[in-house]
């Protein structure tokens, strides 16, 4: 079976990229699985919606190429991993960009007769969010609980896609940096256990 993990941080030595390093080292860990990296800074992924993207939703145009390529890479896919950084309590602009355009009516759900046909169901997502404020501050201020309904409902809940993993790695824990290093591997390796891919 097959991972895309997608990661979105423009320096490559960021924390995010060493953890998703280590996750697609457990992907591979286990010699039955494969991971394909879609690095959205590094290959300079466009997050901004179009007037060709608008009048494709609108159906009057056909789906750009950039968004088919990574339709295609998800079509590939048997799980999604997202690893971000959180800005302002959410994805980066670029990963969020990347859900606004391919995530489309026509491809990840339809509308048929007024209601919603969710077509993702077989693709199982595991979420890293990366902080760096503390625990208290996110369970204070309820950020990790917005984040959540925000990602986990407001865009795969309402795709079909199951959240099999949300995780939020902050600064303060324990262990930093290599406590979530060590978490990121062992996920990798039970990505595809029969618990995690329900």
């Amino acid at each position: 079976m097959q991972a895309l993990l997608v990661t979105s941080h423009p320096h490559y030595e960021a924390h995010t990229h060493r953890v998703a390093d280590q996750l697609a080292q457990g992907i591979r860990a286990t010699g039955q699985h494969t991971v394909e990296r879609a690095d959205l800074a590094a290959e300079g992924f466009d997050p901004r919606f179009t007037p060709d993207d608008h009048h494709r939703f609108n159906g009057e145009a056909v789906v750009p190429a950039d968004v088919l390529a990574e339709q295609q890479r998800l079509d590939r896919a048997n799980a999604l991993v997202l690893v971000y950084p959180v800005y302002w309590w959410s994805f980066p602009a670029q990963l969020k960009g990347w859900i606004d355009r391919v995530f489309i009516q026509g491809w990840a759900f339809t509308e048929q007769e007024g209601r919603i046909v969710k077509r993702l169901g077989h693709l199982p997502v595991h979420l890293i969010a990366i902080g760096a404020a503390d625990t208290r501050t996110y369970l204070r201020r309820g950020y990790f609980a917005s984040m959540r309904n925000q990602i986990e409902q407001g865009i795969f809940n309402y795709c079909g896609a199951p959240v099999v993993t949300s995780e939020l790695l902050l600064t303060g824990d324990e262990g930093y940096p290599e406590s979530h290093y060590r978490l990121a591997r062992q996920l990798g390796q039970r990505i595809f256990s029969p618990q995690e891919t329900r």
